[in-house]
């Protein structure tokens, strides 16, 4: 290490690649709020405007409000999970490509009106000078806790119930499963784990604006799932950390993510239909 001690190119290491770690810690806890709704069968593509949700709240109660920290992150993914409940009632009526199209609406008006309301948001200039508290071990603590509640659930009678909503609906409500409640708790779910990922992301760059949780992040996040599989909670975060370290690993390619993304996404359903790590949570007897 030409003379340096391990500390010294430690701290280099992460002064240099900091952004990028933040990254793989937010965008593994993006991976697993698609995990979630994927779980009980659903595709839901409104993770990013959920993302954005606590993004703007995180950034507005701590620059606005001067709330501390550990305030500020439970509210950020409180904010979601009620727009979630608000709109559960008539989105969970749709199933497949048309609940997915509606989820994207609601990312798309929500852009929207980020641009418009200027006196709070910043409009189309974002929010910008929002404190750095998202410490890394903080974000990757919550990854390791997320993970941990996932695989556990999914040991479970809970979990038990999710993979047959999963393998077919029809068969699962006959068997007695609140076919309702499990989607609506899974759609809750999901919205808090992206609104803390929106939470976390405000306060470690600074910055957030609202072309961050449109239509490209949700084929982002949906990408994440689609390649790392979900047969257990570990295997989209893995799709997360190989999808967010490609930009820096394939550089002078890096303007062409978007459509990297969408080969992955092709390759993946057609030749990987269980993703990269096809192997399912073995169950507690």
């Amino acid at each position: 290490m030409d003379g340096m001690t391990m500390a010294e190119w430690l701290d280099d290491f992460l002064f240099t690649y900091e952004t990028l770690i933040h990254a793989l810690g937010v965008h593994g806890l993006l991976a697993l709020s698609m995990y979630c709704v994927m779980a009980v069968g659903q595709l839901s593509l409104g993770q990013a405007a959920f993302m954005g949700i606590g993004a703007y709240t995180g950034a507005l109660l701590t620059l606005n409000l001067g709330l501390p920290f550990w305030l500020v992150l439970p509210l950020s993914a409180l904010a979601p999970a009620v727009v979630a409940l608000v709109i559960g009632g008539p989105t969970l009526r749709l199933s497949g490509v048309y609940l997915a199209i509606s989820t994207i609406a609601l990312g798309e008006v929500l852009r929207v009106l980020y641009i418009n309301a200027e006196s709070l948001t910043g409009g189309a200039l974002g929010l910008s000078g929002i404190p750095r508290k998202a410490d890394l071990w903080l974000i990757y603590l919550l990854l390791f806790l997320a993970v941990l509640g996932f695989w556990a659930v999914g040991r479970s009678k809970i979990g038990r119930a999710m993979e047959a909503m999963r393998e077919d609906e029809a068969v699962a409500g006959v068997m007695g499963v609140n076919l309702p409640v499990y989607k609506m708790g899974a759609l809750v779910v999901s919205a808090m784990l992206a609104g803390l990922a929106g939470c976390l992301t405000a306060h470690s760059n600074s910055f957030i604006g609202p072309n961050e949780f449109g239509f490209e992040m949700a084929v982002t996040i949906l990408s994440f799932a689609l390649l790392g599989g979900i047969g257990t909670p570990i295997a989209p975060v893995i799709g997360a950390l190989v999808l967010t370290s490609l930009p820096e690993i394939l550089r002078p390619l890096q303007d062409f993510r978007l459509v990297i993304n969408g080969l992955i996404i092709v390759v993946a359903v057609l030749f990987l239909p269980r993703g990269v790590i096809p192997f399912r949570l073995r169950r507690a007897p």
